[in-house]
């Protein structure tokens, strides 16, 4: 008979080992996140895996390349330099950039296009427009009018034809006569190359203010901590990275506008 009772409980410690294995993670008290009691018949799950998400490879990537950026008040390291005259030094070698492109690279013709060049006399340097009228005679000649220096008019020739406009002005009397060249290609190539000299030499001067900058720096690491002195070092390699950039942006621009 003990046998026959052991036949009829085998099927239910199958069914319920199979249970176990099956469902082996359950709650240690049979609640709902509700704090409600579970039924006898709700069954009790695993819970669910939770995710991680990861920086791509690209992200990772992307911040490592791009140095922290510093920001420093100015007002607290002004005893050490002052940022802001560092600044200032700084924008006006973009400033002079932008005006030798003006001045030196058009390639539009009008009596302006002269007034930037600079004569050198024996009283000193003048603009040539404060020692001669300048007009057009026509589309292809500029002329310029020394009868009220006339004894500037040689001089004024010279600054003509030494500028890097490409011109070979002709000398009657006091009357000098600029042809206007033609713009061909080769012509706006070879004012891109111009830009391209200005552009180089806008940035070496930018480096002789931001190795100024830095050296006057490092001469106060006495009376205070090399951490704050090397902040300022990198704000003020930051402020040159910055105008180095816009550098690069008006020489862009500017051979864009030359090449059409």
């Amino acid at each position: 008979m003990a046998l026959n009772q052991l036949s009829v409980l085998r099927p239910l410690l199958c069914h319920t080992l199979v249970r176990q294995v099956r469902f082996p993670l359950v709650f240690p008290s049979r609640v709902r996140a509700t704090g409600l009691p579970l039924s006898p018949c709700t069954p009790c799950y695993p819970p669910a895996a939770c995710s991680r998400l990861y920086a791509t490879k690209k992200a990772k990537a992307k911040a490592k390349g791009q140095p922290a950026k510093v920001s420093i008040n100015s007002a607290l390291v002004e005893d050490i330099i002052s940022l802001d005259e560092v600044e200032k030094d700084m924008m006006a070698v973009l400033s002079a950039l932008k005006d030798d492109f003006t001045r030196n690279l058009s390639i539009r013709t009008s009596p302006g296009a002269l007034d930037h060049i600079v004569v050198t006399t024996q009283d000193g340097k003048f603009p040539l427009n404060q020692l001669g009228q300048i007009s057009m005679k026509s589309p292809q000649v500029i002329m310029v009018n020394m009868s009220s220096f006339p004894e500037a008019t040689a001089a004024a020739t010279r600054a003509l034809r030494e500028s890097s406009m490409n011109l070979n002005p002709e000398v009657d009397g006091t009357i000098i006569k600029v042809p206007v060249p033609k713009v061909t290609r080769e012509h706006r190539e070879n004012l891109t190359k111009v830009a391209k000299q200005f552009s180089n030499k806008a940035k070496e001067s930018l480096r002789k203010v931001r190795s100024n900058a830095v050296t006057r720096a490092k001469k106060a690491k006495g009376a205070h901590s090399e951490d704050t002195i090397r902040l300022v070092e990198k704000q003020i390699q930051q402020m040159s990275d910055n105008i180095t950039a816009d550098i690069d942006k008006q020489l862009a621009a500017k051979i864009k506008e030359l090449l059409g």
